[in-house]
């Protein structure tokens, strides 16, 4: 039987397992950790999502970099498990049916972390209803308003129905799910006789709800007009038409303040994250849980090999990492060599490009958008060359894709595909296309180094480096998001440049060249001249790092801060 001490994880994507394309990105890859984390550490979590039976869209690059996309079938009917209960909601006077696809995420100790994953493709629908499930982060505004309307409503509406009464806290993770609270709030009217929301209502709503914000970026924030909102939204007649205008700025329904507006809980996913947040909404009490990766899910298994050897409860107590100082550097270097040699396999599985294990590899894969600033380490292309030539050997490996509607991020892709032709015959590099979360594994794992050059402070919290920590891979990244906290310089990874602050003031032509004095002053000489000293920097990431920047520890304060109080 479901807890009283519940609580009901919202996101609209969620990465589960390499055969579920049920996620983008990172905001995915979070949620999946997460519900990881919370089966290792017994949390009485339930998570909900939508099931995206087209996917996110799989990735073709041609020989220039131009992206096109595909969708991404894939069948639950063959992998998970449905539930008998059925959920309706109301979209445009129409009833909508749901049902919910089971995924079941086991701890190391046996605790069960149900994950269901709502679907409207069924006969009962209108075909166009159908289809409303299908696509993540795809279709226009009312596709995505629809989208919202059955995570939201419809998700609430399925856990009743599942059984799941009494929920301690309904988590909200991103502003996709904020119409959980119009739904909490009608509840709450209906059992006291009441015919619409009153302003009574909020006040006893918001000590159930958390809400996690994880992005500066104004595209971020989903935002619908009024009008729309008053014609795709009729589950609620009265109820909400007679107060809709006050969930709405200058009629826009904005999810951000929605959910803003009605959390007990609110916080940034770093330290400066959470700093930027508060400038952003400074009428908001926001705190900051710093995200972290799930250690044994992003472990590559030469190094599980290694841990399991000297720290036996790493995986239940990743913060045990901390003994990791412990292990000869020698033995870190074998079991880091077996990774890359598999990293180096796989790259050319994917893209052809033959690459040396014993070259010093630079890695960068992120979601293509310009901010992240892909193509800094070809800035100039001259003084990288010949920082190769002189300070030692280097290749490259890239990765990521770029929203289909992102223009910007597409040219980004062009341009890298651009710098690597001009280097052919100078400087290996590939560019993994596809980007999803097989490549990250390998890559992650495999470098020797990561890279990360986004325009503070637009990078909330970045949690890639945090996956190479954890093997063992130190980090070369602007001082922001995590790394602000994480980066201990010559110690656990390197900085470029100075902390910049909360504004987004940093000149490119400074930041390339902070990125290659770094290089040929300091890393290369270490890795190829001074190797041992490089394995120690390796040695604390995984200590230092990888003991704090995961998702155990990240559980344990939402415990603390947002779901028990």
């Amino acid at each position: 039987m479901p807890s009283a001490n519940t609580i009901a994880y919202f996101s609209m994507e969620i990465a589960l397992a390499e055969g579920l394309p049920t996620y983008a990105g990172g905001l995915g890859v979070l949620a999946g950790d997460s519900v990881r984390a919370a089966a290792d550490g017994g949390v009485p979590l339930v998570a909900v999502s939508l099931v995206h039976r087209q996917g996110y869209f799989r990735q073709r690059l041609d020989a220039a970099g131009n992206q096109s996309e595909e969708p991404q079938p894939w069948s639950p009917e063959s992998i998970l498990v449905e539930v008998a209960p059925r959920a309706r909601v109301e979209i445009e006077g129409r009833d909508v049916w749901l049902r919910a696809w089971r995924h079941d995420v086991t701890g190391i100790d046996g605790h069960v972390v149900p994950v269901f994953l709502l679907d409207t493709d069924l006969p009962e629908n209108a075909e166009t209803d159908r289809r409303v499930t299908d696509h993540l982060y795809g279709g226009d505004e009312r596709y995505r308003l629809c989208q919202e309307i059955v995570l939201g409503i419809g998700g609430v509406r399925m856990l009743r129905a599942l059984g799941y009464d009494r929920v301690r806290r309904f988590h909200m993770n991103e502003g996709h799910a904020a119409l959980l609270v119009l739904e909490l709030g009608y509840e709450l009217m209906l059992a006291q006789g009441l015919g619409c929301i009153t302003r009574d209502i909020p006040p006893l709503v918001r000590p159930l709800c958390v809400f996690t914000t994880h992005t500066p970026v104004p595209a971020g924030h989903d935002q619908f007009p009024l009008h729309l909102v008053r014609a795709v939204l009729t589950d609620y007649g009265d109820a909400f038409n007679e107060r809709a205008a006050e969930f709405c700025l200058h009629s826009i329904l904005n999810m951000t303040y929605l959910a803003l507006d009605n959390s007990h809980y609110i916080n940034g996913v770093a330290k400066r994250h959470g700093e930027t947040a508060r400038h952003m909404y400074a009428q908001y009490k926001i705190d900051s849980i710093t995200n972290g990766v799930h250690a044994g899910f992003w472990t590559a298994p030469p190094l599980q090999a290694l841990l399991d050897r000297h720290i036996g409860s790493w995986r239940a107590d990743p913060a045990s990492l901390r003994y990791a100082l412990g292990i000869a550097c020698e033995e870190i270097w074998a079991a880091h060599l077996a990774a890359k040699q598999e990293m180096v396999r796989f790259v050319g599985e994917r893209t052809g490009v033959g690459l040396a294990p014993d070259v010093f590899t630079i890695g960068f894969a992120r979601r293509a958008t310009e901010y992240k600033r892909a193509d800094l380490l070809f800035h100039d292309r001259r003084r990288l060359a010949e920082l190769h030539e002189r300070a030692g050997p280097i290749q490259i490996v890239y990765g990521g894709k770029a929203h289909p509607r992102d223009e910007g991020g597409k040219a980004l892709i062009r341009r890298v595909f651009g710098e690597m032709a001009e280097l052919r015959g100078k400087i290996a590099a590939a560019y993994v296309a596809d980007y999803d979360l097989t490549a990250a594994r390998k890559l992650t794992a495999g470098v020797d180094l990561w890279l990360n050059t986004p325009l503070p402070p637009l990078e909330a919290s970045g949690t890639s480096g945090m996956k190479a920590a954890l093997n063992g891979v130190p980090q070369l990244s602007m001082l922001d998001g995590w790394w602000l906290e994480g980066c201990i310089e010559g110690v656990t990874g390197w900085a470029i440049g100075d902390d910049a602050g909360a504004t987004p003031a940093s000149d490119r032509e400074i930041d390339a060249q902070g990125l290659y004095d770094k290089l040929e002053r300091v890393i290369l000489p270490l890795f190829y001249r001074d190797h041992d000293r490089y394995v120690d920097v390796m040695r604390h990431a995984i200590a230092l790092n990888g003991s704090f920047f995961n998702t155990g520890r990240m559980i344990d304060q939402y415990a603390r801060k947002a779901y028990l109080p």
